[in-house]
């Protein structure tokens, strides 16, 4: 197995066990919400500590289900990610054409 192959499974361990650790060793039983996101805890926390506190805006669409909010935000990183990667894949193909180019001219200046 080469080095690649090992850093690639050991990383690719590292996220499954940081997906499934927090729901086998079940972090969070003891809330009514194990799971919610930091906008919901913030939710919880002004509620508690000022109960008559009005928000300054709403939001401009509220999701029907906390399933559906859950598939935009998805699809929002997919989406990142997908820009990102591209990017990047741009990049290192030009970078690597302008060496091929590069390499070319070399060499048809040693043939001449």
């Amino acid at each position: 197995m080469s080095r690649n192959a090992r850093i690639n499974t050991l990383l690719l361990l590292v996220v499954v066990a940081l997906a499934v650790l927090p729901l086998a060793l079940g972090m969070g039983d003891h809330k009514e919400e194990p799971f919610t996101g930091a906008d919901g805890q913030a939710e919880t926390a002004i509620t508690e500590t000022h109960p008559d506190y009005e928000p300054w805006f709403s939001p401009l669409y509220e999701p029907p289900s906390g399933e559906i909010e859950s598939a935009l935000f998805s699809l929002q990183a997919a989406l990142g990610a997908g820009v990102l990667a591209y990017y990047f894949g741009l990049r290192r193909g030009r970078r690597q054409g302008e060496a091929r180019a590069q390499a070319r001219a070399e060499n048809a200046g040693r043939a001449e």
